[in-house]
């Protein structure tokens, strides 16, 4: 029997396999979660954290599945759901970064790409996980955002887009859910360490190694997962039980000026 405060909680995370979602993976198990993994081809690194989290005494399993499909998340959710036994906690992690151009240089076809990954897909899995979560006194519900909405940078239109079309969402469920126990809540990071947080950088100052720009950012260093992963973990404990549509910024107080 597992101990910690999420002890009995079953969690799905989406884009789980590597960076932001690994950490989540790992803290909600940490914490006593058992835990499903999403990943869309990095089945090796999947299967990694799976082994991970298994180490930590608790159950895991890894599945594959494009979450802007609509057919594969509600294949996955009802895998999960009756491979774990049900299913308490969603987070809506998985992501894409969009390619730096001004909306009169954005192909349309990454537009889509990007809006589906971050505003497709977290409407897609909400729904198919919503009478799985329903069915238990206490549920949550996380989108994984970016402070990339408090400034709306130029050149990054279709990613400003995606992720303010996921904030709006979760703020919709969360007073459509609230009757049902379902608490929904953002976590919006700053640039953070991980593959697509380095490729971020790389793209927009050119640095070869994203702790370059530890000296620019608050508290001397780039935001890490766990430090994203802490919230989330705050958010879905018994410590908050009465917080939902709500949003934390992961970024130190202020994004630094790194960009």
């Amino acid at each position: 029997m597992s101990s910690g405060q999420l002890a009995g909680r079953i969690a799905l995370v989406t884009g789980g396999s590597r960076g932001i979602g690994r950490g989540i993976a790992l803290a909600l198990a940490r914490e006593g979660a058992d835990v499903a993994i999403n990943y869309r081809r990095e089945a090796d690194e999947a299967e990694k954290v799976v082994a991970e989290i298994k180490a930590m005494g608790r159950r895991a399993k890894a599945y594959g599945a494009a979450v802007d499909d609509f057919a594969a998340c509600e294949a996955m959710v009802e895998m999960v759901a009756a491979d774990f036994g049900g299913l308490s906690i969603l987070v809506n992690n998985a992501g894409i970064a969009s390619r730096g151009q001004s909306v009169a240089d954005t192909d349309p076809l990454e537009l889509e790409r990007v809006m589906r990954v971050h505003a497709f897909a977290p409407h897609y899995m909400s729904k198919c996980a919503l009478p799985h979560l329903r069915r238990n006194d206490r549920s949550d519900i996380i989108v994984i955002s970016s402070v990339a909405t408090l400034g709306h940078a130029a050149n990054g239109a279709p990613y400003n887009m995606g992720k303010a079309a996921g904030e709006a969402l979760a703020l919709t469920l969360a007073k459509e859910e609230q009757k049902n126990g379902v608490r929904v809540n953002i976590v919006a990071p700053s640039l953070t360490v991980s593959d697509m947080g380095e490729r971020l950088a790389k793209a927009v100052t050119g640095v070869a190694d994203i702790h370059e720009l530890d000296k620019r950012f608050p508290f001397g260093r780039v935001s890490v997962p766990e430090d994203v992963a802490a919230a989330v973990v705050w958010f879905v404990s018994p410590a908050n039980a009465y917080a939902s549509g709500q949003k934390i910024n992961i970024d130190g107080g202020g994004m630094g000026a790194w960009h």
